[in-house]
């Protein structure tokens, strides 16, 4: 994650043919979905290769009006395909803030409240490459009511329209994509309600959002995405939004999903862990165009596995709990263990320091270590999405599964 002022950036992470073209220089495609024609046509350049995510720009508004040409030249993100939305998946924020005309959203400042207007004026001015419509997300609850999880429904595809009115109608957002949110909490026929009448809408692809880590039952969120994705063409890309556990990431593929928020790696970082797992395949990884990832001493981390949190237990209002993909290292016993995060890894941080030494930065609170652990954390999940495209594209699929699954000890 970057962040600018309070202005959040997230690598959207691809998986399948959705986005092979995101690295045109991969000779590698996925066979078992059709091409999305949309990030085909955003990713033409092999120097965007990153799709980043802003938030709460509702906070800077006059300065980007002022500024006048747009967000990306504003942070210097030249090489970047842009996309705006509405909330930060790291943050949980506050609900009851939501009414039939306008959302809510949360920076620095406090509360920001958005009607469409205010809220296309925003793209007006940010100028992404595609952004996700307005929606009524404050469904994701377990309590949620049948008739609040409707309404969010109605209001999502009535805001929805509104957008696509103002977007048709400007010529700021001329070549600008927009995606629709698919809604409907934890139940199973508002879910494809949203979802079929969101595909009847001229948008570009499609965010499910309210299917968070924590917020209900994987095997729940499994089914549901299934039944989503049915109702979506095949032409256009779904973005999962608040889901990021490696584990997880995998089940979500299985069901449909293309694309992922890159959150997780933050969170990790923000715990003071790093990322150390598994998720190799290639006989020959030099020749896949990454190092050998051989994690180093998971089995004594995972003798400690009362401190970590068993994956899809996850507390959606509790973040700081560690999950087994990954090493605490403000730990006593890494003070003297001078090896590198990750064995083979090719990041800086891994090439340059030790364990022992993130330890020290850790303890003694220095800044440094979050933007070692962040560098390290950033290279390792963007990696092992790599090896999900090579996965897809080579039908090795189960195989990557059943690593990374070992390596987190939890076998199926």
């Amino acid at each position: 994650m970057v962040t600018v002022g309070s202005l959040n950036f997230f690598l959207v992470c691809p998986t399948s043919s959705a986005s092979s073209s995101i690295t045109p220089e991969s000779n590698t495609s996925c066979s078992i979905r059709s091409c999305r024609k949309l990030l085909t046509a955003l990713c033409s350049s092999s120097s965007a290769r990153q799709l980043y995510r802003s938030l709460h720009e509702a906070e800077h508004q006059e300065v980007l009006e002022e500024f006048k040409d747009g967000f990306r030249k504003f942070a210097g993100l030249h090489d970047t395909v842009l996309y705006c939305s509405l909330h930060d998946p790291a943050t949980p924020c506050p609900t009851g803030y939501t009414t039939n005309k306008t959302v809510s959203v949360w920076g620095s400042g406090g509360r920001i409240e958005l009607t469409v207007a205010k809220f296309m004026a925003l793209q007006k001015t940010v100028q992404p490459d595609w952004y996700q419509s307005m929606a009524d997300g404050e469904t994701w609850q377990n309590n949620t009511s049948r008739k609040r999880v409707r309404k969010s429904v109605d209001r999502t595809l009535a805001h929805l329209d509104e957008c696509l009115l103002v977007h048709q109608k400007s010529q700021e957002l001329e070549g600008v994509e927009m995606f629709g949110v698919v809604e409907g909490g934890d139940i199973l026929e508002e879910r494809v309600r949203s979802a079929r009448e969101t595909a009847k809408r001229p948008v570009a692809g499609f965010c499910l959002d309210g299917l968070q880590m924590g917020s209900m039952d994987r095997a729940l969120r499994t089914q549901l995405i299934t039944a989503v994705t049915k109702e979506l063409p095949e032409d256009k890309p779904r973005l999962l939004q608040g889901v990021g556990q490696p584990d997880e990431v995998l089940a979500c593929v299985e069901a449909g999903v293309d694309l992922f928020e890159s959150f997780f790696p933050f969170q990790v970082t923000e715990r003071g862990c790093a990322l150390c797992f598994s998720f190799d395949i290639s006989p020959d990884p030099e020749l896949a165009g990454r190092a050998p990832h051989a994690v180093l001493g998971l089995d004594e981390e995972r003798d400690t596995a009362g401190e970590t949190q068993q994956n899809g237990d996850f507390n959606l209002e509790d973040q700081t709990q560690m999950t087994s993909f990954e090493i605490n290292l403000k730990d006593k016993r890494y003070q003297d263990d001078f090896r590198p995060l990750v064995e083979g890894c090719g990041c800086y941080c891994c090439k340059n320091h030790q364990r022992a030494y993130l330890h020290h930065l850790l303890v003694t609170n220095e800044l440094l270590a979050g933007v070692l652990l962040m560098i390290h954390n950033t290279a390792h999940y963007h990696a092992f999405f790599g090896a999900l495209r090579e996965a897809l594209a080579n039908d090795k699929l189960d195989l990557l599964k059943r690593r990374v699954l070992r390596e987190s000890g939890r076998q199926t």
